[in-house]
């Protein structure tokens, strides 16, 4: 049992005012629907899902405050109040003066890319997650992951294992600088675990990025846990708020790319925020041509609203404090059971080694992926794999883009589910492992050119 700093049982800083009920299928009706979605958790229907732990984008239970924010919107096309709400919370609480919504974060990062990315160029970043690695892929440019070794390594404590490996950064602006538009900082770190970046490595890349006259963006959409897991664990830091940490962090970047469905906890909008005005204008041409007029990207003046307070909600203490330990949790239920997860403990999910879990697969024919189907079949529990299937393919070789490790990801939504929720998953996980050695692997049948697991279709092999 998790306990809080006072000694008692933890319990949600929060109490329900609305339901959702949820249905269990029988195990033939979840395995028709894995037929029908070609094996693929993306394609089955909300309702057959009895614990949706697909993301936790977008997918956040919104407080009253951001409720009777969302009635108060104004939908004036251009210079909403709604909008002057974000300029200000942005301001606030992240540092940036200047603000450039969008629909979602993957459209923030389309416009960034589409303005700084070109043929040839190199984008350096501790691990691109799905999106940001497609959008630097799209732009011609070329991906280049520098997390330190510690965070390719599943089983060590170290606390940061996020960070960026500042010698390899330093010795590719020296050698192709001319290359690099753009240095970037996933925080927290999602392919490995939603891992965070120390304070003190977010102020080293920051130097050396400036050294070199390159701008330095965080991809921020996890910014107050990656703020949180700082106060718990780096030194000197105990003391400080989560939100006076999550503005030095601002403080170190020219800015930030914002997927607002994960910490702000709304269930659409993203956008850039930055301070150079020259820079602002540049992406705001591109957001005008795809997103829409430059005060509301793309968003009801509803969203805006429920995105201002959420980004003030983000940094509250009580909530950060009960969600890391509910991950920290699950990860210690699943650990004590034999199966092998990332660790330590992340910000907003823990991350199953399918590869270890499931010695037996190769990894041409995918474990994360195999686990994934098979935590649905044992009790309707949908995930996802940040393993091989997700890191797609090299483009230049055509073979495939084999990261360090074959995870499968349980993203717990905020304010969702209960720990009564979380122990099913657990006990499912643990099922799963003493049957391990029958599960098998999986094959393509359908596999798009880009973001494959989307909407990539499979069958079960043998």
């Amino acid at each position: 049992m998790t306990m809080s700093p006072d000694g008692w049982p933890l319990a949600e800083p929060y109490k329900t005012k609305m339901i959702e009920w949820i249905r269990l299928l029988e195990p033939t009706e979840r395995e028709a629907a894995l037929r029908r979605a070609g094996y693929n958790p993306f394609k089955l229907l909300a309702q057959e899902v009895y614990i949706d732990l697909l993301t936790d984008s977008g997918t956040s239970a919104m407080s009253q405050e951001q409720w009777g924010a969302l009635m108060r919107g104004d939908e004036s096309y251009a210079g909403s109040v709604s909008f002057q709400e974000l300029e200000r919370s942005v301001g606030d609480v992240l540092g940036f003066p200047l603000v450039l919504p969008t629909h979602q974060g993957r459209a923030a990062e389309h416009v960034l890319f589409r303005a700084l990315a070109h043929p040839g160029d190199i984008v350096p970043n501790n691990l691109h997650f799905d999106t940001t690695k497609a959008h630097v892929l799209t732009a011609g440019a070329t991906p280049l992951d520098i997390v330190i070794k510690e965070g390719e390594d599943p089983e060590g404590d170290y606390p940061f294992k996020g960070n960026l490996d500042l010698e390899r950064l330093e010795t590719l602006l020296r050698d192709q600088g001319d290359r690099v538009p753009v240095v970037m900082a996933t925080v927290t770190s999602n392919n490995n675990g939603g891992q965070p970046v120390s304070l003190e490595n977010l102020r080293a890349v920051s130097e050396i990025a400036h050294r070199y006259g390159k701008p330095f963006f965080l991809d921020a959409a996890r910014f107050a846990e990656n703020a949180y897991l700082i106060q718990q664990r780096e030194a000197g830091q105990a003391s400080r708020s989560v939100g006076d940490i999550a503005r030095e962090m601002m403080s170190y970047a020219d800015g930030c790319t914002m997927s607002a469905k994960k910490d702000p906890m709304v269930n659409i909008g993203g956008f850039v925020a930055l301070r150079d005005e020259d820079l602002y204008r540049r992406l705001r041409d591109f957001g005008i041509l795809y997103e829409g007029y430059a005060t509301y990207g793309g968003l009801a003046g509803r969203d805006l609203a429920a995105l201002a307070q959420g980004i003030r909600e983000a940094v509250f203490e009580p909530h950060l404090s009960y969600r890391v330990a509910q991950v920290a949790q699950l990860h210690a239920t699943l650990r004590e059971d034999g199966i092998p997860v990332m660790s330590p403990a992340g910000g907003h999910g823990v991350y199953i080694d399918a590869g270890r879990m499931f010695d037996h697969l190769g990894r041409d024919v995918f474990p994360g992926w195999a686990l994934s189907v098979e935590l649905y079949r044992e009790r309707g529990i949908r995930c996802v794999e940040i393993g091989t299937v997700l890191a797609g393919r090299d483009p230049g070789t055509g073979e495939h883009d084999y990261p360090p490790l074959d995870l499968v990801r349980l993203a717990i939504p905020r304010r969702v589910y209960s720990q009564a929720h979380l122990q099913q998953v657990a006990e499912a996980a643990r099922r799963i492992l003493l049957r391990r050695h029958d599960v098998p692997g999986y094959r393509f049948t359908y596999e798009p050119p880009t973001l494959r697991h989307f909407a990539a279709e499979f069958a079960p092999l043998g």
